[in-house]
C-alpha cells in the first residue's frame, strides 16, 4: 500500500485507534556518522521517515544495511550526529536464534504481543488477591487489545507462513532451522508494533508464503524497514526505497521500479558514464528482439518479454554493478537432453511425485511452482540425478552436463580452501590471472580470490558455487532457490546472464522478477503431479486462493461425487476471473495513492518555507493551502476505493483464514 502516513481507515480496521497527534511523530537521523571497527559504514546521513510509512532499504551486500537497523534497535549507537525516535514506539524485529523449548509453536508466537501476556500474568495475580476491581480493569483492556481473539490471529499467522493445521501444537523444538525462522517472524508479526524491521524475511519461505506475507504487510499499520533483495516484494509493499551507497543514504518516494527509473535518470545525466550506459541498452535491446522473434504466445512467454523490456529500461541504473560474468556456449547441445517417462519419485516407500512425463530441450526456459512440499525439489533432485526413481524411467543424453544450485552445496565448500583454489581444481590448466580475472566478475576481485572459505557469508558463498557451475559450460541448469543470500545487483548480474544461456533451464525461487525474466513455460507441481501452469506468474495467488478455497470445502463435505468436484474446480476458476481486475483496481489505486502523497509531502515541505509567512508571501500560502485541502480530499476518497477494493479481495483471501487482517 502506498502511503506517507497512517490511514484512519486502515488503523480501525487494526483496532488501533487513530490519533492525529501521529502525524507529528517521526523517525529521525541529524547529521549521523557510525562505524563498526575500522570501517566507516554511515556518514554525515539525514533522514526522517514518517508514520506508516513502508520503507525498503537496498544497498550492495556489506555496504552497513544490518548494521543500521542494529542502530534503529538501539544495539548500536553513533559516533557522532543523533538518531530519535518517538517515546512509547513498539519496535519488533526477528530474533536471529529461536530458544531450544518444548512449548508448543502457538504459545510461542503469542510471547510477541509482549502487552497481553502482562495482562494475562496480572489478571491471575489479581485473581490471587480478590481484587475485583483491578480485575474488571484488566479485562477492559484485554478486549480492547483483541486478547479474546489473539490465539486466532495467532494462528492464521501460522497457516499463512506454511504450517499445517496441527502444527500450532508441536514444540519449538521438533522443528528445523529454516521452520524455526518462520516462527520467530511470526512472533514479530504478532506483535503490535509502531515499527517492523524485517531483514531478509523472505530467505527462509517458499513463493506462497511469500505471496501471503506480501498482503500482510500491504495492511500492516505501523512503519516498516524492510531489507529485502527480492524487487518483487519490494515493489509489491514499498512506498519509499532508501538506498545506502558509499556510506550516504538517499531516500526515493515510490517502490523499488520507481527507484530504478530515478537512478537511471540520475546516471543517465553523468556524462562519464554515457558510453557504458548505451552499451548495456544495446545490449539488453539485443536480449528483448531475440526472444521477441521466438516467443510463443503463452501468456507467461508473453509476461516474459514484458519484463525483458523493462530490464532493457532500467539497464543504466546497474552500469556501476561490480558483477560481470555470463555463459560461455555449451561444448555439446543434444536433444533431447534428458527425458521422464512415468517417473515415480519420493523417499523411502512414499512416493511424492507419480507418472510424471516431460522432455527437456536446448533453450528450454521452465519455472516451478508449487506449494512448499508439493514436490518441486524433489523433481529438481531427479534431473540432477541425486535422487533414483522409485520407477518410471530417466533417459540422459550421453553427453549430458548438469549444472545443479541447491544450499546444501554451500555447506559442502572446502572451509579451508580460496575461491581461487575451489576454481582452479576445476580449470588446473587455467593461468592465475585468467581465474582471478573470471573471479573478478562475481566480486571477489584482487586478494578476495585468496580469502578462506569459512567466515565467508552466505551470499559470498552463492556467489562462489555459481561461478564454479557456470565454469563448467553445463547444457541442463537446475537452479533451487538460487537467490538466498544474493543482493539485488548480483541478482540482476544473474538475470542478465541466465538470457546468454543456450542450454535448458529449470528454476525454483521466491523471486518472481527472476522468474519472469527466465521463464517462458511454468509447470505446476501440485497433488503428485507436474503439469503446465495455465497463465502466467499474476495468476499464480489466484489459483492459491482458489485451490485453497476447493480443498476447504473437500474438507467440508467429506468428499463428495466427480460432479461436484468439478463444480467447485468451475467455482474456483470463477474466483479466479473474478479476482483479477480487483487486482488490477488495487494496483491503480495504489499508484495514485503514490502520487497524491508524494504530492501533498511536497506541498507540506513547501509549507515550512519561513518567506511564505511574510505579508508578501501571502498569495502564494493561500494558494498551497488550497492545493493542500484539495489533495487530502483526494486522498480520502481514493482511500476509501482502496479500502472497498481490498476488503472485496480479502473476502476471497481471508475468508478461509489464510489472512489475518490485524497487525
Amino acid at each position: 500500500m502506498s502511503a506517507d502516513l497512517v490511514f484512519p481507515s486502515r488503523l480501525c480496521r487494526a483496532g488501533i485507534r487513530f490519533n492525529p497527534v501521529l502525524r507529528l511523530l517521526m523517525l529521525q537521523l541529524n547529521d549521523l556518522s557510525f562505524r563498526r571497527g575500522p570501517n566507516l559504514l554511515l556518514e554525515a546521513a539525514s533522514l526522517t521517515i514518517y508514520p506508516g510509512q513502508k520503507v525498503g532499504l537496498v544497498g550492495a551486500n556489506g555496504c552497513g544495511k544490518s548494521s543500521l537497523f542494529a542502530l534503529l534497535r538501539g544495539e548500536l549507537h553513533a559516533d557522532a550526529g543523533a538518531f530519535t525516535i518517538p517515546t512509547g514506539w513498539e519496535v519488533a524485529h526477528v530474533a536471529q536464534h529461536t530458544p531450544d523449548t518444548d512449548r508448543p509453536a502457538i504459545e510461542f508466537v503469542l510471547d510477541g504481543d509482549r502487552e497481553l501476556r502482562q495482562i494475562e500474568t496480572a489478571l491471575v495475580a489479581a485473581d490471587d488477591a480478590c481484587d475485583g476491581l483491578r480485575h474488571g480493569e484488566l479485562l477492559g483492556r484485554f478486549e480492547s487489545i483483541g486478547g479474546y481473539d489473539a490465539a486466532s490471529r495467532a494462528a492464521c499467522l501460522l497457516h499463512g507462513l506454511g504450517f499445517a493445521p496441527g502444527d500450532e501444537q508441536r514444540p519449538v523444538n521438533s522443528y528445523s532451522g529454516g521452520w524455526r525462522m518462520r516462527l520467530a517472524l511470526a512472533r514479530t508479526l504478532m506483535c503490535r508494533s509502531d515499527l517492523l524491521l524485517l531483514d531478509e524475511p523472505t530467505n527462509h519461505l517458499d513463493l506462497d508464503a511469500v505471496i501471503w506475507l506480501e498482503g500482510w504487510l500491504k495492511i500492516y499499520p505501523g512503519t516498516l524497514v524492510l531489507i529485502s533483495h527480492d524487487r518483487d516484494f519490494l515493489d509489491a509493499v514499498g512506498t519509499h526505497i532508501l538506498h545506502l551507497e558509499h556510506r550516504h543514504l538517499t531516500l526515493y518516494v515510490g517502490n523499488y521500479s520507481a527507484f530504478e527509473r530515478q537512478r537511471a535518470e540520475r546516471l543517465a545525466q553523468q556524462q562519464s558514464a554515457y558510453v557504458r550506459q548505451q552499451r548495456e541498452i544495446v545490449h539488453m535491446h539485443s536480449f528483448v528482439e531475440r526472444f521477441r522473434a521466438k516467443a510463443s504466445k503463452a501468456r507467461q512467454a508473453q509476461s516474459r518479454v514484458k519484463a525483458l523490456e523493462r530490464m532493457e529500461l532500467i539497464a543504466p541504473a546497474h552500469i556501476d554493478s561490480p558483477f560481470r560474468f555470463g555463459f560461455e556456449p555449451a561444448e555439446n547441445l543434444p536433444r533431447p537432453l534428458l527425458r521422464l517417462d512415468r517417473a515415480v519419485a519420493g523417499y523411502g516407500e512414499k512416493p511424492i511425485l507419480n507418472g510424471v512425463g516431460f522432455s527437456l530441450e536446448p533453450g528450454d526456459r521452465i519455472g516451478l511452482l508449487g506449494r512448499n512440499g508439493a514436490g518441486k525439489s524433489t523433481l529438481i533432485k531427479v534431473l540432477a540425478g541425486t535422487l533414483p526413481l522409485l520407477s518410471g524411467q530417466c533417459e540422459r543424453a550421453q553427453d549430458l552436463r548438469v549444472g545443479y544450485f541447491a544450499q546444501h552445496q554451500l555447506d559442502q565448500l572446502d572451509r579451508d580452501g580460496t575461491p581461487l583454489s575451489h576454481l582452479r581444481l576445476l580449470d588446473p590448466k587455467a593461468t592465475e590471472q585468467v581465474l582471478r580475472n573470471y573471479l573478478g566478475g562475481f566480486g571477489f576481485v584482487g586478494d578476495r580470490a585468496l580469502d578462506p572459505i569459512a567466515p565467508l557469508s552466505g551470499g559470498e558463498k552463492a556467489r562462489l558455487v555459481l561461478a564454479l557451475i557456470i565454469r563448467q559450460r553445463p547444457n541442463l541448469l537446475l537452479l533451487d532457490e538460487p537467490t538466498n543470500h544474493l543482493d539485488l545487483e548480483m541478482r540482476h548480474a544473474l538475470s542478465e546472464a541466465l538470457q546468454e544461456f543456450d542450454g535448458a533451464l529449470v528454476l525454483v525461487s521466491h523471486d518472481r522478477h527472476l522468474l519472469r525474466v527466465t521463464s517462458d513455460t511454468l509447470l505446476l507441481v501440485d497433488g503428485g503431479a507436474v503439469r503446465p501452469f495455465d497463465g502466467d506468474l499474476d495468476d499464480y495467488p489466484a489459483w492459491l486462493a482458489g485451490r485453497d478455497l476447493t480443498a476447504k470445502t473437500s474438507d467440508d463435505t467429506g468428499g463428495r461425487d466427480g460432479g461436484e468436484r468439478k463444480q467447485q474446480r468451475r467455482e474456483a476458476a470463477q474466483i479466479r476471473k473474478t479476482l483479477q481486475p480487483l487486482r488490477n483496481r488495487e494496483k491503480q489505486l495504489e499508484q495514485q495513492l503514490a502520487a497524491l502523497n508524494a504530492r501533498r509531502l511536497a506541498i507540506e515541505q513547501a509549507l515550512a518555507a519561513a518567506d511564505l509567512y511574510e505579508p508578501e508571501g501571502k498569495p502564494r500560502l493561500m494558494a498551497l493551502l488550497g492545493q493542500q485541502r484539495q489533495v487530502s480530499a483526494d486522498l480520502e476518497t481514493t482511500e476509501d476505493a482502496w479500502l472497498e477494493v481490498s476488503e472485496s479481495i480479502e473476502q476471497f483471501l481471508v475468508g478461509d483464514g489464510r489472512h489475518s487482517t490485524s497487525a
